[in-house]
């Protein structure tokens, strides 16, 4: 816009002194520089050219405390551990005149009652310059969080009914091996806190889209209806477009507190045993490695949960400075839905109907067999062949990113 603005006024210096014919031409060239409407072009240049607009400068205001006073309040601030501005308007007023009555103070009437009646912020401004120099750390917390967060709230361990069903914890694991460069899978991992069932889905990237996709597939696998999300305060897990959809199917939305993962524990147990010991720490991006991920959820969502017992912690006390831990029965996530209430006849019959057709020597075979073809999958995508010479014998490079899991690495190895 500018260089338009200086074009137009070298053209209108031609235009003014022009004939009729003259003209012509010059607003067929503008318009054709230009791109404007020739009857804005025609208005522009036959309008009288405006001064410039002369910046007027700020007269400055006139500082109300001067060094003196900000002497003083490094001094205070220094005695009280360094508080932030509201704390230190607190102890200003309070503080500085017993702070001169025992020496520890010098400093006049005017500076003293100034000191008194300053405020938070500009406690804040005038010690800006001292934080700087001496290079303090800074609340990781940033004060400005996005809108979102005001939406979802905060929920901690305590607060969770681990009785009632359908309460999820979610998070992602990434396969991104020794680099996070580049796009690679991500899989959504998904507890119910009062029966450990879990539910896995391989998502390709992770977008807002593509997490509501996986949800969206996870969620009729789940036997029971999901009552609340709960993921941490991943972008992904957390946004508008996750919370809508939460509102469409009647879920409750809740997140954890920042930097705190153990609000997750129950999930992130599981990504532990039902993720990374079963599929490791390779990197997989294309998408034959996403199907064979999604088959082994498919199979080890049925073995995991119809065959595998679990135990939760039924109470926890304190005993002569110890924690004392008492446990409940080790049994199925399947065996809890049975064991519950809340759950359907009609629910408990097409659980039962699945859990007499399968078979858990087959389940772990199948599942065998699909990690094994993941493996071979990630390893061969990795091998670079080099010839040393035109007719010499090749070279093969190794170049996977990340570790197998814990089972396949003997084999992968030999």
């Amino acid at each position: 816009m500018h260089a338009s603005k200086q074009y137009l006024a070298e053209v209108r210096k031609e235009y003014e002194r022009a004939d009729e014919s003259g003209r012509r031409r010059l607003l067929d060239e503008a318009e054709k520089r230009t791109k404007y409407n020739r009857k804005y072009l025609i208005r522009v240049l036959n309008r009288e050219p405006r001064p410039e607009l002369v910046k007027r400068r700020r007269r400055k205001r006139k500082a109300e405390y001067g060094v003196a006073v900000t002497t003083a309040l490094v001094d205070i601030w220094d005695i009280f551990e360094q508080p932030c501005g509201q704390r230190l308007t607190v102890v200003l007023r309070e503080q500085v005149e017993r702070l001169r009555e025992l020496g520890e103070l010098r400093c006049s009437d005017e500076v003293a009652e100034q000191l008194k009646a300053i405020s938070a912020s500009t406690i804040d401004r005038l010690l800006r310059r001292e934080k700087r120099i001496r290079i303090l750390r800074r609340n990781r917390n940033p004060n400005v969080q996005r809108l979102i967060y005001q939406k979802v709230p905060v929920k901690v361990a305590s607060e969770w009914d681990t009785k009632e069903i359908g309460n999820l914890q979610v998070d992602f694991v990434a396969h991104c091996g020794r680099s996070t460069g580049g796009n690679y899978i991500y899989t959504i991992s998904g507890v119910d806190i009062a029966t450990n069932w879990w539910e896995g889905q391989a998502i390709p990237v992770r977008s807002q889209h593509a997490t509501k996709e996986g949800l969206g597939t996870m969620q009729p696998r789940f036997p029971f209806r999901i009552r609340e999300l709960h993921p941490d305060n991943d972008s992904a897990l957390v946004n508008d477009l996750l919370l809508d959809w939460c509102r469409e199917q009647r879920i409750e939305l809740s997140r954890s507190r920042p930097y705190q993962k153990n609000d997750n524990a129950w999930v992130e147990q599981k990504n532990w045993t039902h993720v990374r010991k079963v599929v490791g720490y390779r990197r997989f991006d294309n998408t034959s490695e996403l199907r064979l991920l999604n088959e082994i959820y498919a199979v080890l969502r049925l073995y995991k949960n119809f065959f595998l017992p679990t135990i939760k912690l039924a109470s926890k006390t304190r005993v002569n400075g110890r924690i004392k831990r008492t446990y409940d029965q080790a049994r199925t996530p399947y065996q809890r839905l049975m064991e519950s209430r809340q759950i359907d006849r009609k629910a408990k019959q097409q659980l039962k109907a699945t859990y007499e057709s399968l078979n858990p020597a087959e389940l772990q075979r199948r599942l065998s067999g699909l990690r094994e073809q993941l493996e071979k999958a990630s390893a061969a995508k990795c091998e670079i062949v080099l010839k040393s010479r035109p007719h010499g014998p090749a070279i093969t490079i190794n170049k996977q990113r990340g570790l197998a899991a814990p089972g396949l690495r003997k084999q992968a190895t030999a």
